[in-house]
């Protein structure tokens, strides 16, 4: 189990929204932090702490007036760890590789491979051979309907077709090195993990997986711990103390490689 750290970036600033609120239109989000500081700052502290794997996000759509600022600031955090971070949002084969060049490890999925609720595998093969099946991260992003999860897309706008089952990720595995999955209904809002998805994500033993949802205490780490069968990797947003939440990012990093377990006997 690692700590995968997330850089969101909306409208050209370093934010935590709630996931449920974004909107294209008007470039809107009920936000619950906007920092001060640049997206490279936060970059800089993960990569002093050795912590890979952590998400750079942008959250405004290619036709946005604040695209290219976001943008920036996303490129500016990649450089300043290169190697260390992955970057979504808008990525397609045209433009992913300006952020595997920028220092990008890894580039993250979603709306490209989508048209009309159904996953376009032509797609998925165009991306994995531009840039390489082990430089793409599929974001699985999903809700809770009346029968079942399902995949959303467009920054979680439009819910698909595309049911999430074990199926669905043999399936995607040959395109990707990664899953990404946000539990969008409880995204930044820090009051409860989805167990019953990070369930499912453990019982499921291909690619690594990374959750991202409501995190808000020390011991919804541990039950991701149990829940992911110590294989789920978790991304903490809202709820960490450089976003403004009462949860230390460095004590979360020592609990999930394990370090506060061995030398603190209670979390």
């Amino acid at each position: 189990m690692e700590f995968r750290p997330c850089i969101d970036i909306h409208n050209g600033k370093v934010k935590q929204i709630v996931g449920t609120s974004l909107q294209d239109s008007g470039n809107r989000a009920k936000e619950n932090f906007v920092s001060e500081k640049n997206a490279d700052f936060f970059a800089a502290l993960y990569k002093e702490a050795v912590i890979k794997g952590g998400h750079v996000i942008l959250l405004n759509p290619a036709g946005s007036e604040y695209y290219e600022e976001t943008k920036r600031q996303a490129l500016a955090a990649l450089g300043a760890y290169p190697g260390g971070l992955q970057a979504g949002g808008g990525i397609t084969p045209e433009n992913a590789l300006d952020f595997l060049n920028a220092g990008a490890s890894h580039v993250i999925v979603t709306s490209y491979v989508f048209r009309d609720g159904r996953i376009h595998y032509d797609k998925l093969k165009q991306l994995r051979d531009t840039v390489g099946r082990q430089r793409v991260v599929l974001d699985l992003s999903c809700r809770k309907t009346a029968d079942g999860y399902r995949i959303v897309t467009d920054r979680w706008q439009k819910i698909t077709e595309e049911a999430m089952e074990e199926a669905l990720l043999e399936r995607l595995a040959e395109y990707c090195d990664e899953f990404l999955v946000h539990a969008v209904d409880v995204e930044g809002k820090s009051e409860g993990i989805e167990e019953e998805l990070i369930g499912f994500l453990g019982r499921w033993r291909g690619l690594p997986v990374t959750y991202a949802g409501g995190v808000q205490s020390y011991g919804d780490l541990e039950r991701i711990r149990e829940l992911g069968r110590n294989r789920v990797h978790v991304t903490v947003g809202s709820a960490l103390d450089l976003f403004g939440g009462n949860l230390s990012w460095k004590k979360i990093a020592q609990i999930c490689d394990g370090r506060y377990r061995k030398e603190n006997e209670v979390v």
